[in-house]
């Protein structure tokens, strides 16, 4: 009778490591596309507050929070996105 502690068959080989991918300078976008997504990212995060308004108005306060959230997470991905580049 074998123990628990015994391979049961022939070891498996580990896989060779993987070579890291070499790093690449970033580049900025143009400005106009970092205007432009940033609209885009202002309109949702309008969104996302209008909906955040409309469940606390209607005593839905978990939807509420979650859309607030939203809003403020969007607005900081925009931000970020508009300054950063």
């Amino acid at each position: 009778m074998s123990g628990a502690s015994e391979p049961s068959g022939p070891p498996v080989p580990s896989a060779p490591p993987v070579p890291s991918a070499p790093r690449v300078a970033r580049v900025k976008r143009p400005i106009l596309e970092r205007l432009g997504l940033a609209l885009i990212a202002l309109v949702l995060a309008g969104l996302f507050g209008g909906m955040a308004l409309a469940a606390f108005l209607g005593g839905e306060l978990f939807l509420a929070v979650m859309a607030g959230i939203g809003c403020a997470m969007t607005v900081w991905v925009g931000g970020l996105t508009l300054f950063r580049g």
